[in-house]
């Protein structure tokens, strides 16, 4: 006997709305893409080495998160601002001087989870995705309880366009508006980190809690990264001699132009035909290496900054 109309209608009506239901609950828990992921801090603020204002910087911040409730509460400061349990750091300078590195370290003192985010991340081929994006990563730092790092924020913080031409014009707008609003209500630790903080647009520097400036580091910071990085296990004779020495040869490195050098360095100890041995002629060749390195790079930019300069001139009509 086949089956009655009534009983396929209800048949069909059934699993359409199990359909449905599959469909909300998959809206409702979306998929959240693997570079979310919240990751455990493997360092904590002693275990990186920082010059003495940027320490006093980061550990001013510190106190703010941990004592919140008795600065905002108990001494009544929440009623002047109301979104201070929020804090946003921002941390500039040149490239290779610890800002991705003290964003952990600063997660790692919290007992916080971190989550490393960059701009492409974030960005989506769908008109008005990327402004969703955004809302939804805060909402996940919030469930993770995890401290959120923009890495390269200068291409999210940027100015938001005046004269808008295009969908995408439009698209960048949506998305640093949304941001904006949701540092305003953001109520855990965000950290962005650049090269190029005069690029922001005002209306972000006035929503961060503190601008951290990073330098290279002078000779007392490098002599610690050097001493940090040349572990005990490196066979080295006379390592204060030869510490002293790099210090000195080193002077404009950055931390990450010094732990090249020890890597560049490390492999030269095995060209002789006697036991492996470090010594500092390896060393000093490694730091001429990377010192030309450097001044090729930079050489590189020149040029290009020049072209960039003619082709603006002209475009100009200035001679």
């Amino acid at each position: 006997m086949s089956p009655s109309k009534d009983h396929l209608y209800s048949r069909a009506r059934q699993q359409l709305r199990e359909s449905l239901e599959k469909v909300s609950s998959e809206d409702a828990m979306p998929i959240l893409p693997a570079s979310w992921a919240a990751k455990a801090a493997r360092v904590t603020l002693p275990d990186i080495v920082q010059g003495p204002l940027v320490k006093q910087q980061l550990d001013e911040a510190l106190i703010k998160i941990q004592h919140y409730r008795t600065i905002y509460i108990e001494w009544g400061f929440a009623s002047v601002d109301p979104t201070g349990k929020g804090v946003v750091l921002n941390f500039y300078g040149p490239p290779g001087t610890g800002k991705t590195l003290t964003a952990e370290a600063l997660a790692g003192s919290l007992g916080k989870p971190l989550i490393s985010i960059s701009i492409a991340d974030l960005e989506s081929k769908f008109m008005g995705d990327t402004a969703k994006n955004i809302v939804q990563l805060f909402k996940h730092a919030t469930d993770e309880g995890a401290v959120l790092f923009f890495d390269e924020a200068d291409t999210l913080l940027g100015k938001r366009l005046s004269s808008v031409t295009q969908g995408v014009d439009n698209e960048v707008n949506a998305m640093r508006s949304t941001l904006l609003i949701e540092l305003e209500k953001h109520e855990g630790l965000v950290v962005f980190a650049t090269n190029f903080a005069r690029n922001y647009d005002s209306a972000f520097i006035s929503r961060i809690t503190q601008h951290v400036k990073f330098e290279l580091p002078a000779a007392l910071e490098r002599q610690a990264i050097w001493s940090r990085l040349m572990v005990p296990g490196i066979p080295l004779q006379k390592r204060e001699a030869v510490l002293d020495a790099v210090v000195g040869l080193s002077d404009g490195f950055s931390g990450r132009d010094i732990r090249t050098c020890i890597r560049l360095a490390l492999p030269k100890a095995f060209a002789g035909n006697g036991s492996p041995e470090l010594q500092l002629v390896h060393l000093e060749e490694a730091i001429n290496q990377v010192k030309a390195t450097l001044a090729d790079l930079a050489s590189d930019q020149r040029a290009h900054n020049h072209v960039k300069t003619d082709v603006a001139r002209k475009l100009l009509g200035v001679n």
